[in-house]
């Protein structure tokens, strides 16, 4: 992955993360403000409903206090004292009274629970009233449920007595608790009031009072009502009467001898929540939708501020890699990547300095190695001629008349130390004219195949030490461009090294290849092999393993390797033979004329001519 990339995609997340850590923090803070103001509206509601429920018991109280002390509740209560009293004279009594002070129940019982008079229920005369509280009158208003005609009902009663005599008459009226009740709330905006009547065993939607029309989805609140009923205490859950989620919290009101008669349900639509929350996720959107925009920018630019001066730095790295040492980076700022610009460049100015000098003490000590190894190549004929030399003054001195036989001998030496002087300066003057690759199209494995068939007269006249000699060329191989004379002088000098190397008999293997853009070749045999302090000194100029060489086979081989922007390596081990690598690059770039296209070239080893006909000397 790019640096552009790993920065755009450290934006990304930082924003990604940034926009969704404030939008978690936002919504969580809303959703808590939200639920806080519910509490405070709910219990407000609550309030209301307990000041509005207060206020209407006592205003039942009140009236049914005024009935108790009339002159209608006196006689009926002067009538109960007296005996074989009949009530029947009072049968529509309390509906009269009722009405006159607004009361939907109002009934007048005797000490013993007998119905003297029934304004909701007339027909009840006579009958036992089971229901009433045990002892002394409670002095509020309480919640009590109604037998009716047409079914049960839920009141708000309040309970006085009218003490005449030894037969005390009681007064129990009372108002519905209805519509018209929950109506009379003031609600705040989302929030509304039901109320259910506790009057049977389990839920039924019949007995649930909304303030206007039919409930909705009543069912939805069966087990929040089956809950309060089963536990006697608040209790709360989120419904979902469509789309729009509401938040309902019940309150039990508790009527005479702890009896759970009422259920207020207190709800709360979460219609501003959820529009919020999702505005919330709308600007959050868009914000995180600007802030990857931004971060692409963002990126975009410091990859560019950052990234174009490390290019630019690898860029001259690589050129320096590869030889050009006089590479300068540009300076473009004054921060971290200005300074180290400044130090890459520092450090080629002294590197090319270091290289000058190092260029200087390897030419000094180039020179002190060739003229060594020119004195120890010179000694050797230089000592014989001398003698030859002295023994002539010498005959010439003393014995006249001996002078032309040893003149004779002596002439004879003389010419052949001359010759292998000859023959040392030429090895010398060669090396220091090897000429430049005349670059043309050629196939590494037609100059392999000249090279083992030049040599297969060598190979097949070893009558006591054969050489098996196997060849795996590439069949796909690409042709290079390169000098066909060279490349073949190189690799004649190898194998006849791995040869050498070999009098006791063996194998020579070599094979070509071909590794992305470079051609392979490898030369192995399996002779006497080489130490690690051998290798590392292989291709010096002047050293050289044999008894008798100069040491330029080689030096010769790498120079011509070199000269063609190739590499050779070596591998060996002693006793386990030794490989020679060869990598040489395509090239096509050098060629003048007659350029490969895209495709690849076809070339032959006829195209590989030069005006040098390949050589086979060996130097080593």
């Amino acid at each position: 992955m790019s640096f552009g990339r790993k920065l755009l995609l450290v934006f990304a997340l930082t924003v990604f993360l940034s926009v969704g850590a404030v939008t978690w923090i936002v919504s969580a803070v809303t959703r808590r403000a939200f639920e806080r103001a519910n509490e405070d509206q709910t219990a407000s509601l609550i309030a209301q409903f307990r000041r509005e429920f207060s206020r209407r018991g006592d205003e039942v109280a009140h009236r049914v206090e005024t009935i108790a002390s009339g002159e209608a509740a006196t006689r009926m209560a002067l009538a109960a004292n007296r005996d074989g009293a009949d009530y029947g004279a009072f049968v529509n009594e309390a509906k009269a009274l009722a009405d006159n002070q607004q009361l939907d129940f109002l009934e007048f019982v005797d000490k013993r629970g007998t119905i003297l008079s029934s304004a909701q229920w007339p027909a009840k005369f006579g009958y036992k009233d089971n229901s009433l509280p045990a002892g002394a009158p409670p002095k509020r208003a309480f919640l009590r449920q109604e037998e009716l005609p047409d079914g049960a009902a839920l009141g708000l009663s309040a309970l006085r007595e009218v003490e005449v005599g030894d037969q005390p008459v009681g007064v129990i009226g009372g108002r519905r608790l209805d519509k018209e009740f929950l109506g009379s709330l003031e609600l705040p905006a989302g929030m509304r009031a039901m109320l259910y009547r506790n009057l049977a065993k389990g839920f039924s939607s019949q007995l649930l009072i909304v303030p206007s029309g039919a409930p909705r989805q009543p069912n939805l609140l069966a087990p929040l009502i089956e809950q309060v009923q089963q536990q006697r205490q608040e209790a709360s859950t989120l419904l979902h009467w469509s789309d729009d989620a509401a938040d309902d919290e019940s309150i039990p009101l508790s009527g005479q001898d702890e009896q759970l008669l009422g259920i207020l349900l207190v709800g709360n639509t979460r219609r501003p929540y959820v529009e919020l929350r999702t505005r919330i996720r709308s600007a959050a959107l868009l914000v995180g939708s600007a802030g990857i925009v931004l971060a692409i920018l963002f990126s975009g630019w410091a990859a560019a501020r950052v990234t174009r001066p490390v290019e630019q730095l690898a860029g001259a790295a690589r050129e320096v890699a590869s030889g050009n040492w006089n590479t300068k980076v540009p300076v473009n700022s004054a921060d971290e990547l200005g300074a180290l610009a400044e130090s890459f460049n520092r450090m080629t100015k002294e590197l090319l300095e270091q290289r000058e000098q190092l260029v200087q003490s390897e030419r000094v000590a180039a020179w002190r190695e060739l003229a060594r190894r020119l004195a120890h190549e010179l000694k050797n004929p230089l000592f014989p001629l001398q003698l030859t030399v002295e023994n002539l003054v010498r005959a010439r001195e003393q014995s006249p008349e001996q002078f032309d036989e040893v003149f004779r001998e002596s002439s004879s030496t003389l010419l052949a130390e001359v010759a292998n002087l000859k023959q040392i300066i030429s090895r010398f003057s060669e090396f220091s004219r090897m000429p430049q690759p005349q670059f043309q199209r050629v196939q590494l494995n037609e100059i392999v195949q000249n090279v083992v068939r030049l040599l297969q007269a060598q190979l097949n006249s070893r009558e006591n030490a054969p050489i098996e000699c196997s060849l795996e060329l590439a069949e796909a191989l690409e042709p290079i461009a390169a000098d066909a004379e060279l490349l073949h002088r190189a690799f004649f000098n190898l194998v006849v090294n791995a040869l050498d190397a070999m009098p006791q008999g063996g194998a020579l293997s070599v094979r070509t290849s071909q590794s992305g853009n470079r051609a392979m070749v490898e030369i192995s045999d399996t002779g006497t092999g080489l130490t690690a302090e051998e290798c590392e000194r292989l291709f010096t100029p002047y050293y050289t393993s044999k008894a008798h060489g100069t040491g330029l086979g080689l030096a010769i081989v790498q120079s011509v390797i070199s000269d063609h922007g190739g590499r050779i390596s070596v591998r060996s081990e002693p006793r386990n033979g030794t490989t020679f690598t060869i990598e040489l690059p395509r090239n096509w770039d050098k060629l003048e004329w007659d350029k490969p296209e895209a495709g690849g070239p076809s070339s032959a080893g006829s195209s590989a001519s030069s005006s040098r006909a390949p050589g086979s000397t060996v130097i080593g």
